[in-house]
């Protein structure tokens, strides 16, 4: 059994139709936590479903490899230097 069954036209942009089964128990604390935020259910769904698929998005991201360059790292002078001071040199009229 599909989870979404689609009743509505589907059109972008359009709202849509769905029937959506649950388990009795979600749809109890769904219904009591729609009541309690004096929001409707469908307001609910729809804001659980916008963070799921956020989230979703977020750590199917592409992860971004670190560029690293050969060598050995920070000279002596800022080895042992405070974030704060290599600010300071690299962005030198912006006041670090």
């Amino acid at each position: 059994m599909p989870l979404l069954d689609n009743m509505g036209r589907g059109e972008h942009g359009r709202e849509v139709k769905t029937t959506i089964d649950l388990s009795d128990n979600l749809f109890v604390r769904a219904r009591q936590l729609a009541h309690k935020e004096h929001k409707t259910l469908r307001a609910l769904v729809e804001e659980g479903l916008t963070l799921a698929l956020d989230e979703y998005e977020r750590r199917s991201s592409p992860k971004i490899k670190p560029v690293v360059f050969g060598g050995q790292g920070l000279s002596d002078e800022f080895r042992q230097a405070s974030w704060p001071r290599l600010r300071e040199v690299i962005y030198p009229r912006r006041g670090g």
